[in-house]
């Protein structure tokens, strides 16, 4: 079950793990297909897009709450296991007791930290600089259950979501599969998130609003949403009445009114609460990412303005 290119590794190690550890990928779980683009046409999962190319039956219920169909369907298959990664959709209690071996489900936080649907945009934007992956044994609660295995990866200070997604995405499916062999053969002893260490965080659904920047916050808060928000929705802020994404920022000392575009020697800065952010690449509304400099270029009337 999964649904964004983040379960895509752990597919594909399945799949290839099978003949080695005499096991099957009965069916893939995924999302409906949604309307993309401009055309607004609908488009495929990247895990359905996967299964279809590997031959796998597509299951694609918009509930399993409400769906006692899909639920029954599920129960049909008589799976030894599920396998849970970014799926998007709560399992509920009658799908959670089907699987022989339960729902197994790869989590890129290092629980109890980071429960909820954006734990690697809340790593970023927090400033940790590490996080890693949990294989969890799934309960009702929203990623509370006991956690078989979990695994460290540093968080670089270039990363955004995108690179740091790839590199979790590729540990959790080696892990995943890791442990699965263990976890059947009984070789892996459940440990409640109560038993380690760190408090119970948790974190929510990001929305586009999420993006838009506030100049009275700290530079180097800004640049980690710079980070934390790529590749969606991207650090905004306004110029000239239209959207203006900050794709890449660095900070820098010294002052200057929150939201005030100054000149410095490498291109141009704005002004924080606390600190300048050094711009470094930029994207004008209807327009591709540029350089700073590049930008500046064809508008150099961007220096002085207000954000």
């Amino acid at each position: 079950m999964g649904t964004p290119e983040f379960a895509a590794p752990t597919l594909h190690a399945l799949l290839a793990a099978g003949p080695q550890h005499n096991w099957q990928v009965v069916a893939v779980a995924t999302q409906p297909d949604r309307p993309a683009g401009r055309s607004k046409q609908p488009v495929s999962s990247p895990i359905k897009q996967a299964a279809q190319v590997a031959g796998v039956p597509v299951l694609q219920p918009a509930s399993l709450r409400k769906d006692a169909a899909a639920v029954e369907a599920l129960r049909h298959l008589a799976p030894d296991v599920i396998v849970v990664a970014a799926y998007g959709l709560i399992l509920p209690q009658s799908v959670l007791e089907i699987p022989t071996f339960g729902c197994l489900n790869v989590h890129a936080s290092l629980l109890p930290a980071y429960r909820g649907a954006s734990p690697i945009t809340a790593a970023i934007l927090d400033g940790l600089t590490e996080t890693g992956v949990t294989i969890m044994l799934m309960d009702e609660g929203m990623d509370t259950g006991p956690v078989l295995r979990q695994a460290v990866q540093p968080i670089q200070p270039d990363d955004t979501t995108a690179t740091l997604s790839a590199r979790l995405a590729d540990q959790g499916a080696a892990l995943l599969v890791a442990t699965l062999v263990d976890w059947r053969r009984g070789a892996v002893a459940p440990v409640a998130q109560s038993a380690l260490p760190g408090a119970p965080s948790s974190c929510r659904l990001i929305k586009k609003e999420d993006g838009r920047i506030d100049w009275t916050q700290p530079a180097a808060l800004i640049e980690r949403m710079t980070r934390a928000y790529t590749p969606w929705p991207s650090a905004y802020t306004q110029w000239k009445g239209e959207p203006f994404k900050i794709i890449a920022a660095t900070v820098m000392p010294g002052a200057a009114a929150p939201g005030q575009v100054i000149r410095t020697a490498e291109g141009a800065a704005v002004g924080t609460g606390a600190g300048l952010l050094h711009l470094r690449t930029v994207q004008p509304a209807g327009k591709r990412p540029l350089d700073v400099r590049s930008f500046l270029n064809g508008a150099p009337d961007f220096i002085g303005t207000r954000l």
